[in-house]
């Protein structure tokens, strides 16, 4: 049996346009929101998880941390969150990838690619609905954090803006998280292999220790690992102590560096899943 793709003779040309995409996006993103909303438990296992990692790192080893030579575990809950916060919104990679796996594995895909719709349109409105409910994760979990004593201290304008960013790096990495859903063959294999690269760029960074005490050969790695200037311009936006002091160039913009990384994960990765969104097959 053989089925429609966009090269096929039979299948229906897709509509042009950029309002065209833009409304095609958003059509599945609806549909990938009703049927989040449709398994409530999906949401929920992605609320615990985060909100774990929170209070083992505050209560079980903030105790026996040092940021700047302050040994307060209050000082470390603070110099804790934009770490966690950011891990949180790299760690719903996996969750993106297994969700498109899932539908590659089913045909829906392959159903989809018979539609006269925009190429993308299915891995954007899926990435989108995977950062509405990063958001949702990042409410719940700032709201833990006030309660364990994090505080944001440059106002809120900026700390909007500290979220703006974590979104965005999310956004990104959840474009490698579909790529790898459409280069295998389960949603199991997506969600490991959407895990096992992430603990070391998560931990190969300033998320949860100053890279300073890192041996001198993995302190260049953690300060040019894109997630640690989303750190970095986080804690500088809430004014959490624990801002690295380094002649490398993100760390010393960290802002503009969190944004230029992010947006070129998204130009590539983008590219190369609608690519292979184009050509797969089950």
């Amino acid at each position: 049996m053989t089925t429609l793709t966009d090269n096929a003779p039979g299948a229906p040309r897709p509509r042009g346009g950029v309002a065209q995409s833009i409304n095609d996006s958003l059509v599945v993103t609806k549909r990938n929101l009703i049927r989040m909303s449709r398994i409530p438990e999906m949401v929920v296992f992605g609320l615990i998880q985060p909100v774990m990692f929170v209070v083992l790192f505050s209560y079980v080893f903030g105790g026996s941390m040092s940021v700047g030579g302050n040994t307060d575990p209050a000082v470390y809950r603070e110099f804790l969150m934009a770490g966690i916060f950011a891990q949180t919104v790299t760690f719903a990679t996996a969750g993106a990838g297994a969700g498109i796996a899932d539908d590659m594995h089913k045909g829906l895909v392959d159903r989809f690619r018979s539609l006269p719709m925009a190429r993308g349109a299915v891995l954007t409105g899926r990435t989108l609905a995977d950062l509405v409910q990063t958001a949702l994760t990042l409410v719940v979990l700032a709201i833990v954090g006030l309660l364990v004593g994090w505080r944001i201290h440059n106002g809120v304008p900026k700390a909007l803006g500290a979220f703006a960013l974590l979104l965005l790096l999310g956004y990104a990495f959840s474009w490698i998280g579909a790529l790898i859903g459409l280069s295998v063959r389960t949603p199991e294999a997506a969600t490991s292999g959407g895990l096992i690269w992430l603990f070391p760029v998560t931990f190969v960074s300033n998320a949860f220790v100053d890279p300073s005490m890192m041996a001198d050969w993995i302190r260049p790695i953690a300060e040019w690992n894109p997630f640690s200037a989303t750190v970095q311009a986080c804690r500088e936006l809430f004014g959490n102590p624990g801002v690295v002091q380094s002649d490398a160039w993100p760390m010393r913009y960290p802002v503009w560096a969190s944004i230029l990384w992010s947006v070129l994960i998204v130009v590539v990765f983008r590219t190369l899943s609608v690519r292979k969104y184009r050509s797969a097959t089950v």
